[in-house]
Formats: structure tokens, C-alpha cells, sequence
């Protein structure tokens, strides 16, 4: 589950903490409360990772990057489309009147588009946070509702919880320095 570039994963040690955050904090939209200290801490973890990721990845950005002429076209275009099919997804639900489900649909596209991420940058971990993501955003809704919990908690506390694991994992992959 190593990638090639030192680079590579202190930035996706950035990215996912990043992210982790952002999916901790949306589960804080209506958790249940016993829940809420779980999910701050998470936001703090991931914030903190994030930004050792990122000071990392700074110190090793002369250093080699899967990211080339051919490989960062590809990515721009797979995050784009990303993005273009969370929203219109997300606007659709929301016309819908199903809003309590874009979390849910918002993370399904998430773990989708990371599988060919995984494999434009030949990084394996990011094979398995796309599996686990996608089960995450799949499972969701019917464990919410059989368990009485706003599907956007359960969405984000398994999708930050995931986010966050990776993090960790890359910024040590990173900081061995394979």
C-alpha cells in the first residue's frame, strides 16, 4: 500500500485530513450526542494531520510526484467530473425533496472517483479508502434509519473515520520516506 513518491503521500495525508474534517464536521449537523466529542475530536486529529501533511509535503516538493503532463490532465478532468456529478446529484435530491440523503450521495461519488485516482497515481491505500468509502456511503442510509440517527452523522463519521485512518497512514508512509 506504498506509494512511490514521498511527496504523494504527505499531500494525500494533507488531502484526506483535510477532508476528514470536513465529513467529521458535517456528521455535527444532527449527531447523536453522546457522538459530538467523538466527532470533534476526529475534526482536531484530522486538522492536525493535515497539516503535518502539508508542511511535509512543502519539504519534499522538489522531490519526484506521480503528478506529469499526462497524469495531472487526467486527474483535473476526473475531479471535475466529480464535482459536477456530486452537485447536479446533490441539486436533484434537494429539488427532490430527499436532502437528508446528499450526504449520503455525496460521499458515494467521492469513494467512486477515488478508484481511478488510485490508479492514475499508483497509490494502493487510495484503492482501499474508495472501497470503504463507497461501503461507507451505501451502508449509511438503512443502518441510520434502523438505528434512528441522521444519515449525515452516520455518513460523516464513517467517512471521516476512513479519511482520517488514511491520513494517519500516509503521513507515516510519508514520514518512513518510501
Amino acid at each position: 500500500m506504498i506509494t512511490e513518491h514521498v511527496r504523494d503521500a504527505a499531500a494525500t495525508a494533507f488531502v484526506f485530513g483535510f477532508f476528514a474534517s470536513s465529513w467529521f464536521g458535517w456528521a455535527q449537523e444532527a449527531p447523536l450526542k453522546p457522538w459530538r466529542p467523538v466527532l470533534i475530536v476526529g475534526s482536531v486529529l484530522s486538522l492536525l494531520t493535515a497539516a503535518a501533511g502539508a508542511l511535509l509535503a512543502w519539504s519534499h516538493w522538489s522531490d519526484g510526484t506521480a503528478f506529469d503532463a499526462d497524469t495531472s490532465p487526467t486527474f483535473g478532468l476526473v475531479v471535475g467530473v466529480e464535482f459536477g456529478v456530486a452537485a447536479v446529484g446533490a441539486g436533484l435530491l434537494a429539488l427532490l425533496g430527499r436532502r437528508k440523503l446528499i450526504a449520503a450521495w455525496v460521499a458515494l461519488v467521492v469513494g467512486v472517483h477515488l478508484f481511478p485516482v488510485a490508479a492514475l497515481i499508483e497509490y494502493p491505500l487510495i484503492h482501499l479508502v474508495a472501497a470503504l468509502v463507497t461501503v461507507t456511503a451505501v451502508a449509511a442510509v438503512p443502518v441510520a434509519r434502523a438505528r434512528a440517527v441522521a444519515v449525515s452523522a452516520m455518513v460523516g463519521l464513517g467517512t471521516g473515520g476512513v479519511l482520517l485512518v488514511a491520513a494517519v497512514s500516509s503521513l507515516l508512509i510519508a514520514l518512513v520516506g518510501y
